[in-house]
């Protein structure tokens, strides 16, 4: 009788430890989002003077796709989206609130860091990986490690003279790294990794500069002289070819401060000298988690996807901040590293909701037939293969924008448009909607926008006062 007890145990204990060892063997995933970063890494090219080794070390390690782009230019929609791989158009999440539960087509599809840890895998966080309100990265994140202070920390008062919204202040603050959240978060990934882990890991990093308020203490700053600091390039009258309600739409109700009160303060320098500090700070915050992921031991067996959440302009189309769906508004950075991926480049559109689903693939999971995104595995063997896909960016419904591998087409909800071709025109200066010769490349962009689309949900969020101050809603509605 104790010989077969016996036996039984040792059998249960060689089982146990065998599917302990074959979930160990699953692929980690590390995810690193940074909060508004547009394409100023030096990888991409945005600004010639950027200073992002560490950024730069990991795109030369796996594939950087240099047209990837948002599914909303605003934090909330984005980053709802890239968790349920689900356009705002199908989920009806378009501006900063409200949350996941209140739509009832995004309850539907299980969020990814659930999905892993419904796999096994051993699921943690920290920093900005949801939007950061509400406490929703609390309610969403397992075994999530805190914020560490957010946005802050805070001076007295304000360092600039610009007298709107408290989180629009830049210049030099506080005197340490130390003092700032996303070192803290940093090293609080740095300790999970350190950390012996008997399954596999989901390890979400979410960092919060360089949304604003853009502070950085002064050696950040001290990269960038102000006097002889590069402003992105821009034409006059930029705006003479953009439809009345794409200028509305980007302007009225917003929290930014003008270009034109950029221009009569003597603020539009300072204001890139902040954003550049800010991502040279966060760039040496990504390095370190990667010397702990090399240190760990974790290469050979973990993905790590870097991405934003959006764009940001910087005095580009005469305006700042995020809310447009031009170039500088949709385009991001998103690297993917890891096993088997072969260092390249990729200029196929890609979107932030194809994330989920080449995670699924990558960690051979099992595929959502819910998933509105597309899996980038084919890219990532091979960055020219076919790829049928374009990449689609709302902000609010009615107002599309279609990125192909060559052209961007501009849909907004009172029958307006505009379309660039990147080949000639990378900066989207000329409008060519009306050049005969584009006409069938626009019909085919235009086969893209969606016939319907979700009612907008929430309420009152800055989102929603610039879009219903533009003109509101005109098209259809499913």
């Amino acid at each position: 009788m104790q010989s077969k007890k016996s036996v039984f145990i040792i059998c249960f204990l060689m089982v146990a430890f065998s599917v302990m060892a074959q979930d160990h063997k699953k692929p980690n995933v590390i995810l690193i989002s940074i909060d508004d970063l547009n394409d100023w890494v030096g990888c991409l090219g945005g600004h010639p003077q950027v200073k992002t080794p560490n950024i730069d070390k990991l795109a030369a390690q796996g594939m950087l796709f240099t047209n990837a782009h948002c599914q909303s230019p605003v934090c909330n929609p984005s980053r709802a989206s890239m968790m349920t791989s689900l356009y705002p158009s199908t989920s009806g999440i378009y501006f900063l609130n409200p949350d996941l539960a209140e739509s009832e087509v995004a309850r539907k599809n299980q969020l990814m860091p659930q999905r892993f840890q419904e796999e096994g895998y051993f699921v943690t966080g920290a920093g900005k990986l949801f939007h950061n309100a509400g406490g929703i990265n609390e309610k969403y994140v397992p075994n999530y490690g805190g914020n560490f202070g957010g946005f802050g920390p805070y001076p007295k008062e304000k360092l600039t003279a610009f007298s709107g919204h408290k989180l629009w202040d830049w210049g030099v603050f506080p005197d340490s790294d130390e003092q700032m959240p996303d070192y803290k978060i940093a090293n609080w990934a740095v300790e999970q990794l350190q950390q012996q882990h008997n399954r596999a890991l989901w390890l979400g990093i979410g960092f919060f500069r360089p949304h604003v308020p853009q502070y950085a203490p002064q050696k950040w700053f001290d990269m960038y002289p102000i006097e002889t600091l590069q402003l992105p390039a821009t034409i006059q009258n930029d705006l003479d070819d953009i439809p009345q309600y794409g200028i509305d739409l980007t302007r009225k109700k917003h929290v930014a401060p003008t270009y034109q009160w950029s221009l009569e303060n003597n603020e539009w320098k300072p204001l890139v000298q902040s954003y550049l500090a800010c991502v040279s700070f966060i760039d040496a915050q990504v390095g370190k988690v990667l010397d702990a992921i090399e240190a760990g031991g974790y290469t050979s067996n973990t993905y790590i996807v870097l991405y934003s959440d959006h764009g940001f302009h910087l005095g580009e189309k005469e305006r700042y901040a995020k809310r447009s769906i031009w170039e500088d508004g949709t385009k991001i950075p998103l690297i993917i590293a890891g096993p088997e991926i072969e260092p390249g480049k990729c200029t196929k559109p890609v979107e932030l909701i194809d994330i989920y689903p080449t995670l699924l693939a990558l960690t051979g999971l099992d595929s959502d037939a819910l998933h509105e995104g597309n899996s980038l595995v084919p890219l990532l063997r091979n960055p020219y293969a076919n790829w049928s896909h374009y990449a689609r960016t709302s902000f609010g419904p009615g107002n599309y924008a279609i990125v192909s591998e060559q052209y961007r087409y501009i849909n907004y909800n009172n029958g307006t448009e505009e379309f660039y071709d990147h080949a000639d025109d990378p900066k989207e200066w000329y409008n060519q909607i009306n050049n005969p010769i584009y006409k069938e490349q626009i019909a085919l962009h235009k086969q893209q926008v969606p016939k319907k689309h979700h009612v907008v949900l929430g309420e009152n969020s800055t989102g929603h006062r610039a879009y219903n101050a533009a003109g509101g809603n005109k098209t259809k509605k499913k």
